[in-house]
């Protein structure tokens, strides 16, 4: 089967950033873009008036976002095609309609996908985003590459301003963000960000947070002398681990960002400069329901970057 590019849609603003981003994927990819619009029918109990006004409007709602109705529950996807294909006619787009709850349906249905792109809202006042239940029980249980996109992202977003502050999509881009763990270091994630750094002619970033010697927990004086060896030695490692890839890489400008403090802190502040930052969650089959780790989920709410998360073991 020839894999794609696929979006989640429901009709939001943010479905519609991440169906562009996943339009721009495709093309720079060279695969066709699919859209999947799931839709949960309307519990016929939904329907009786004793469920109060609130809950039938909910329901309402979703009626003419084209979810329970045969009619209507295909517009979403068809009319962000017909979008599509005016803004991006080199790109080959099919649509499906799905039903069913779309954290359960979405993971599965994307098993062939080269990534599963999704909007999340945006927090004004905070440039960070809002990650529902849905999104994250996509990312939780999906065992492809998932990308958060925030409602307003654009095309001119992924470059670097013009001199006068401008917004412009043809000059070079910001680059890529990649989150490294040095004691556990994956193939598939590390592999990710090289790739996007390469598909667009930029530099990566490779951010990694250490913790500071135990002496700070106890209150004691710093040690300028063992602070110094710590970041040194941290530096040293990270260096290790990237070595081969720069050397698989030649092309790619690879900045080492080796710092203490919390990684997903430093993620969210390399977010802002970013066109992409990429982290890892560690597959996990567990009958206690399913993590996406402390580091990952901090940076899918505050990041201000859309934010691709890549599974593996």
């Amino acid at each position: 089967m020839t894999r794609t590019v696929t979006v989640g849609l429901d009709g939001s603003p943010e479905g519609h950033a991440a169906a562009e981003w996943a339009a721009r994927e495709a093309k720079m990819r060279g695969l066709p873009l699919r859209l999947v619009n799931v839709w949960e029918p309307v519990p016929p109990l939904a329907r009786a008036p004793l469920l109060g006004e609130e809950t039938q409007q909910h329901w309402a709602e979703r009626s003419e976002m084209g979810a329970p109705t045969a009619g209507g529950r295909g517009r979403i996807p068809r009319e962000a095609a017909e979008a599509l294909r005016l803004s991006h006619p080199d790109v080959e787009i099919t649509v499906e309609q799905l039903s069913g709850r779309p954290g359960e349906v979405l993971p599965g249905a994307v098993e062939d996908a080269e990534l599963l792109a999704l909007g999340s809202r945006g927090l004004s006042g905070f440039g960070g985003y809002l990650v529902g239940s849905v999104g994250l029980a996509v990312v939780a249980k999906c065992e492809r590459p998932v990308v958060l996109v925030r409602a307003g992202e654009q095309a001119a977003d992924e470059h670097t301003p013009d001199p006068d502050g401008t917004a412009s999509a043809t000059i070079s881009y910001r680059p890529v963000v990649l989150g490294i763990d040095t004691s556990s270091p994956d193939d598939a994630v590390i592999a990710f960000a090289f790739d996007a750094a390469v598909r667009r002619d930029t530099a990566l970033h490779v951010v990694h947070g250490w913790s500071l010697s135990p002496y700070f927990a106890y209150g004691l004086p710093a040690d300028p002398r063992l602070n110094a060896q710590l970041a040194a030695d941290e530096a040293t490692i990270l260096a290790e681990v990237l070595r081969p890839w720069r050397k698989k890489f030649p092309a790619v400008e690879v900045v080492e960002l080796s710092r203490s403090g919390k990684a997903a802190d430093h993620l969210v502040d390399a977010s802002r400069d970013a066109l992409l930052v990429v982290v890892g969650r560690r597959i996990r089959r567990s009958p206690f329901g399913t993590h996406i780790g402390p580091v990952t989920h901090a940076v899918l709410h505050h990041a201000t970057a859309p934010v691709v998360v890549i599974p593996h073991p």
